[in-house]
Parts: structure tokens; C-alpha cells; sequence
């Protein structure tokens, strides 16, 4: 890590080297794994780390809010589409359709299983100084970083 310098008014930040850009880049898609703590608070890393690092990295100011919006679709989306399934279940349970509705909830419940391991590999590839993009985000994200 290099050694940080005051910023002066009316100066450009200075730009982060090419190993604390990948190690940054890394920790916001390896953000998904405080969802395990919290439940919820995975999305705040890479939040975080776009908030501080977007003016001195384009590298990590993508690769940050793509790991944010991944994680605000898959884990939070899919854990709630998941929770939803389960008590659609619970209730429907009672008229036997619920039990067949479960095979499903099951299925619903992989999805922020899936989020870790995609997270994962951006984290790997992020760290590895790969251009890592998320099927479905990545265009988008870079799009609005660009535009």
C-alpha cells in the first residue's frame, strides 16, 4: 500500500497504484461474504469503496459498483424472492399445493448461494487485474461510468 498525502484544494486525488487497485477491486466483489454476517450489509463494501476510490481509479470505481448493484439484485433481491417462495409455501401448505410449491422455494434459495460464488470469481479475477464483468451489469455499469 502506498503511503497516503494530504490532498490539497484544487488538486486531482492521487491515482492508486496497480496493487492497491486490484486489492481494492477485490474486496468490493468479496463484499458479498459480510452478507453471511449481517444478512444485509454486503452491499455497504463496495458502496464504500466506490464512494472513496471512484476519482482515483476508473478500475476500481467500475468494478465497485458493479459488485454493489450485483449484490443489491442477487442477494438482497434473491434472498427476498426466496423468503416470499417459502411463506408462499407455508401458507399454501395447508391445501397441499404448498408441498408442491417447496421443490421450488428450494431452487429460490440458491440464488444468493449463486451470488457468493459469482462474487467469488470477481473477487479472484478483480484481483488478478482481469476485467471482470458481470453478465447483465457489467455493459450497463461501464455505460453509466462512461456516459
Amino acid at each position: 500500500m502506498t503511503t497516503e498525502q494530504p490532498v490539497q484544494p484544487g488538486m486531482p486525488p492521487e491515482p492508486l497504484s496497480p496493487s492497491d487497485e486490484r486489492m481494492w477491486a477485490m474486496i468490493a466483489h468479496l463484499g458479498v461474504f459480510a452478507n453471511l454476517v449481517s444478512g444485509f450489509l454486503g452491499p455497504v463494501v463496495p458502496l464504500l469503496i466506490y464512494l472513496i476510490y471512484r476519482d482515483r481509479s476508473r478500475y476500481v470505481a467500475y468494478q465497485s459498483l458493479q459488485a454493489l448493484i450485483f449484490q443489491l439484485i442477487w442477494w438482497v433481491g434473491g434472498g427476498m424472492l426466496a423468503g416470499i417462495m417459502w411463506a408462499l409455501s407455508g401458507v399454501l401448505s395447508a391445501v397441499v399445493i404448498g408441498f408442491l410449491c417447496m421443490p421450488l422455494a428450494c431452487a429460490f434459495s440458491l440464488i444468493p448461494l449463486a451470488a457468493l460464488i459469482y462474487g467469488l470469481i470477481g473477487g479472484l479475477q478483480a484481483n488478478q487485474g482481469q476485467d471482470f464483468k458481470y453478465w447483465l451489469i457489467g455493459d450497463w455499469v461501464r455505460g453509466t461510468l462512461t456516459g
